[in-house]
């Protein structure tokens, strides 16, 4: 998730009146300046501390932490020692978080992970706002268990570069994606202000792989929220969130306030590839749309149920129309399912991702960190859409070849042919 080094007259732009034509955005556009999206298909999190481990370790017939592990790993740590070829190239350090991500792979949860101290310091930047990369949002292609470019940033690196959403990045400086978990991708693509990452990207209908090389962009802070009237409508607005972080609630509220200001009767709330994010984010918007009631429900492995809801005080009084694609996911798909039980807007698109886990993060003593999965949610129906996802209200293919031949959207304008029906 993550252009222009101009910050503050990017902020400035804001205050200016937008235009999108068929559905595109045509002028002043706020843009995000994340480079890359750090969420697995989006990731519901809170921090806690925990205790760092204790170095005497009391062997228990129920711990896998024992005398046979430690001496297996001590023989395990002399053989590379004493005959690894690349011995100089491997750090102890580097041998200890793999042992720690060995132990949390095994889980065999996608969306589990361990995060060193530079890792876990990018994962907590990232869901404040700052980030720097190469101006592109990254999320998992499930399909082909590989990364994949769900947005890019006008003027970044990547736009200069031809990147375009939907692009699989087949590897990152030589080094395939697949079975990275996003974080591992990320970190890879991010680097050093002016230093370049080499992307080999699969695009479909191209005969050969593309090698592209990006020089990544300096450190900026992140607009999660576009917005602005479309053309040619009777006042029918537009936004669009790439993922919930803790900045985005202040951004939906600021452009919630003016499009109305501009006599928006309508909206098109467009969730589509959007991975996830912040679970107290996405509540607090839904707070702001939905009527008061249950907004979403968690369950943990003991069956304790933890509710969200809001008191409708702010619902939203125009029509509205949700799109979301099959990279819809996590905190997104909270939002629209909410939407959808309350029969609150149309869901235009296809069917999302289907994530219906939520993830906490646990800082460990020494700056590194746990993520792991923690609990299923459900949305305010009881539906617990995992691994099946939310079908929208109105099936619509997103038409790639008239948006690359015509620059036409036909999943907004659908939208905005619902729209007008409810607004006339």
């Amino acid at each position: 998730m993550d252009r222009s080094e101009e910050v503050d007259n990017r902020a400035e732009s804001q205050k200016g009146s937008r235009d999108f034509r068929n559905g595109v955005i045509t002028g002043g556009l706020v843009t995000a300046l994340l480079l890359v999206s750090i969420y697995a298909g989006g990731t519901a999190y809170r921090m806690y501390k925990v205790r760092e481990a204790r170095a005497d370790v009391t062997e228990s017939d129920e711990s896998v932490v024992n005398t046979d592990t430690l001496q297996k790993m001590k023989l395990i740590e002399d053989a590379i020692a004493n005959y690894y070829y690349y011995e100089d190239d491997i750090s102890y350090e580097e041998l200890q978080d793999g042992i720690y991500k060995g132990m949390v792979n095994s889980l065999g949860d996608p969306y589990s992970e361990y995060y060193s101290r530079e890792e876990l310091e990018e994962v907590m930047s990232s869901n404040m706002g700052i980030s720097y990369g190469i101006g592109a949002y990254i999320s998992i292609n499930k399909q082909m268990n590989m990364a994949m470019i769900s947005g890019v940033m006008e003027e970044s690196p990547a736009q200069e570069s031809g990147l375009r959403e939907g692009d699989i990045i087949y590897e990152v400086d030589g080094e395939s994606t697949q079975g990275m978990s996003l974080t591992q991708v990320v970190s890879r693509v991010k680097g050093k202000e002016n230093t370049n990452v080499h992307l080999t990207i699969y695009r479909e209908n191209e005969n050969d792989l593309l090698e592209i090389d990006i020089k990544r962009a300096k450190r900026l802070e992140v607009t999660t929220v576009d917005y602005g009237m479309l053309e040619d409508t009777d006042q029918l607005g537009y936004l669009r969130i790439r993922e919930f972080d803790a900045v985005t609630v202040d951004q939906f509220t600021e452009a919630m306030a003016e499009l109305r200001g501009q006599g928006m009767k309508g909206m098109v709330l467009d969730l589509r590839s959007n991975p996830g994010g912040d679970l107290a984010a996405v509540v607090d918007i839904a707070r702001k749309i939905l009527p008061e009631g249950l907004i979403v429900y968690t369950e943990d492995k003991t069956g304790r149920r933890k509710e969200y809801t809001g008191d409708g005080k702010r619902e939203l009084d125009i029509p509205l129309v949700v799109l979301v694609n099959e990279y819809s996911a996590s905190a997104s798909e909270i939002l629209a399912g909410a939407i959808q039980d309350y029969n609150k807007g149309t869901l235009v698109g296809t069917t999302t991702y289907g994530k219906g886990i939520v993830q906490q993060i646990q800082k460990l003593d020494d700056g590194t960190a746990l993520k792991l999965t923690i609990s299923a949610y459900y949305t305010p129906s009881g539906r617990n859409i995992h691994g099946i996802g939310i079908e929208p209200d109105i099936e619509l293919e997103y038409d790639y070849e008239a948006s690359e031949n015509e620059g036409t959207d036909n999943q907004v304008e659908k939208a905005i042919e619902i729209l007008e029906g409810k607004t006339e």
